[in-house]
């Protein structure tokens, strides 16, 4: 089946050959509460950008839990879209396909420049010493999300600094329907995020700085357990969230069966499922209380959405005018105002969308505590292999099987085995 989506969109593709009407494939990223979602936000700007250049994009949104396997097919074959949204921490692994358009000092100038676009989020768009093979679209990052009715039942008067009061706080707030903390346990992605910013925390590193994997170590052990305790030992998340991959986390918080949850500019989502802007407050995500020995202050990765186009495309040209629009002070208002996500573009970074406390939060994070994830070539199979592995370790921990750190850590050392190191 996925062979054949990618043949049909490459034949799409190809209609913008020729000397009739242009035509683009894009694949973007489910950003919104549903796929459905995302199509609505999107249609009226690709019909916006139509009416402006007389170029038709047909937009099919890929969930996340597709993606990054649909992107290394469609290089591999040769087949695909024009354009595409990539996750930002898959840029150097893309990158080294060999398969996108780079945006070296000319490409980046036919888009606006280089200058127009935050430094942070260009520095996580591909390996260092390259031209990046993307452009930011939307920035991201994590942050503490917690229900301000249920705090104050509870008699909790502010959000958690640390894990020790989120276990605190989440066990207060764990009783018949209604859990402490809401995660994606099947999502290997987020699972991945989490590792990375936990591994920070506790001192560790997935990489070194030749960029072999060191995924077994005790810091990244003690890391992965901390995370996977909030269920296995803490039991403040339910245990059917080990099954979650599609946003259900998010679904139940903004539903009321979770009291907090982790997660990158959730509003938007929250507001899709009913839940009012003022019933729950938006926080940095925790430090440990006592810092281990080596731990960084990082509580987030550098997220984000960066937006690519692939060689293959028949219309170049065409497909960069679009990636232009995308990145345009208009768009990027308009998308990540939907969103709640930040602008990625320095130009519009005061504009009234991105003064709520939410976003304020997020910038915060972003220019204080948050590190890009290893710009190595093999970072996303570290996603896909690290972040199964704890998939397989939160259902252990659903199961009620105990979830011990020599259990991690074969679990980690089969991941880095994996890497072919």
């Amino acid at each position: 089946m996925l062979a054949a989506s990618i043949t049909a969109c490459g034949d799409d593709s190809d209609s913008g050959s020729g000397g009739g009407a242009k035509t683009l494939t894009y694949w973007a990223s489910n950003q919104g509460a549903s796929i459905d979602f995302d199509k609505q936000t999107l249609q009226p700007e690709l019909d916006k950008f139509e009416q402006q250049t007389g170029i038709k994009v047909n937009v099919e949104v890929v969930p996340w839990s597709d993606l990054l396997n649909r992107l290394l097919a469609a290089a591999t074959s040769g087949k695909g879209p024009d354009v595409v949204n990539i996750g930002n921490t898959w840029s150097a692994s893309l990158q080294a396909t060999g398969a996108f358009v780079p945006f070296d000092d000319a490409t980046l100038n036919s888009v606006g420049g280089k200058d127009r676009f935050v430094p942070a989020a260009l520095a996580a768009a591909g390996a260092p010493g390259q031209p990046p093979t993307a452009v930011p679209l939307y920035s991201l990052a994590y942050a503490l999300y917690y229900n301000k009715k249920m705090f104050a039942d509870a008699g909790v008067t502010a959000p958690p600094t640390t894990w020790e009061e989120l276990i605190e706080v989440g066990k207060k707030l764990t009783k018949g329907q209604q859990w402490g903390l809401a995660v994606e346990g099947a999502n290997p992605s987020e699972n991945a995020h989490h590792a990375f910013a936990f591994g920070q925390q506790w001192g560790g590193e997935w990489f070194d700085a030749s960029g072999k994997p060191t995924f077994d170590t005790p810091q990244n052990v003690a890391a992965v357990k901390r995370y996977i305790d909030f269920m296995a030992v803490d039991k403040i998340v339910n245990p059917s969230n080990a099954e979650y991959a599609q946003n259900q986390s998010v679904a139940d918080f903004a539903n009321g069966k979770a009291a907090m949850l982790l997660w990158q500019a959730a509003g938007n989502a929250f507001k899709a499922q009913g839940m009012a802007a003022d019933a729950y407050g938006v926080a940095p995500v925790p430090f440990p209380a006592t810092a281990p020995a080596g731990g960084k202050k990082v509580n987030s990765m550098v997220a984000g959405i960066n937006i690519a186009v692939f060689k293959h495309t028949k219309d170049k040209d065409a497909a960069l005018q679009f990636v232009k629009f995308m990145t345009s002070d208009a768009e990027q208002v308009q998308l990540n105002k939907t969103y709640g996500s930040l602008p990625s573009v320095t130009t519009v970074a005061s504009d009234a969308a991105f003064q709520a406390e939410e976003q304020k939060v997020l910038a915060q994070v972003l220019a204080t505590s948050a590190a890009p994830l290893p710009q190595v070539a093999e970072e996303s199979k570290f996603e896909t292999l690290v972040g199964t592995a704890m998939k397989e370790l939160f259902a252990d921990a659903a199961s009620g099987k105990p979830v011990t750190e020599q259990a991690i850590k074969e679990k980690l050392s089969n991941a880095q085995q994996q890497m072919g190191s």
